[in-house]
């Protein structure tokens, strides 16, 4: 009996994350890139980009509904740790409520040292994205990862997600490295992951 209530309650929570992600896409599907959620499993593959004994904390962007966060805190990283920068106002308030430990910080992606504010010269282990980069010009998207980079030791991960076909950041355009990391059917809709990486000298 307790496992149906359990079932239950969990079908619930997945419901309610999906309804509240179509609506911030109807009222800003610039903002967010698809009308459901990343899947678990694209989500449990981002966050193994993570070294959870570095010894540093992480930064996420684009967390929407905390399906990805919610794999980070399950890859060892304590909310704490974890710093999640998120545009949408609702998703804010969800993040907050349901991930109480997590500093979750409303703020443009695309101007980090002014959303960070005082955590904006922070050094972090590597970036879990979810910002939907097609909807952006890519003279934005290359200046958001080598925004990202230069939070992150040299050999670290940018871990990207996008419906598309190739990477969202062309390469040879700075100093960065691209790197096909995965293609996940298992996600709707089917989703291609990237990583990105300043060269160690």
């Amino acid at each position: 009996m307790a496992r149906g209530t359990g079932l239950r309650k969990s079908l619930a929570t997945k419901f309610d994350d999906e309804l509240r992600f179509f609506k911030g896409w109807i009222d800003k599907p610039k903002a967010v890139g698809s009308i459901v959620p990343t899947s678990s499993v694209t989500a449990r593959r981002m966050a193994s980009v993570i070294d959870p004994n570095s010894g540093l904390p992480v930064l996420e962007v684009g967390p929407g509904t905390g399906v990805i966060t919610r794999a980070i805190l399950a890859r060892g990283i304590k909310p704490e740790n974890l710093h999640a920068v998120e545009y949408s106002e609702d998703f804010v308030r969800h993040l907050r409520k349901h991930y109480p430990g997590v500093d979750v910080i409303q703020g443009d992606a695309f101007d980090l040292d002014k959303t960070l504010g005082d955590k904006r010269d922070m050094i972090f282990d590597s970036v879990v994205s979810g910002v939907p980069l097609l909807n952006f010009p890519v003279t934005q998207r290359i200046a958001y990862l080598e925004g990202l980079l230069k939070r992150i030791p040299a050999g670290r991960p940018v871990v990207q997600l996008t419906y598309g076909p190739l990477s969202p950041i062309p390469a040879g355009r700075g100093n960065y490295t691209v790197k096909h990391f995965d293609f996940v059917i298992r996600n709707i809709p089917p989703t291609q992951l990237w990583i990105y990486r300043r060269p160690a000298d």
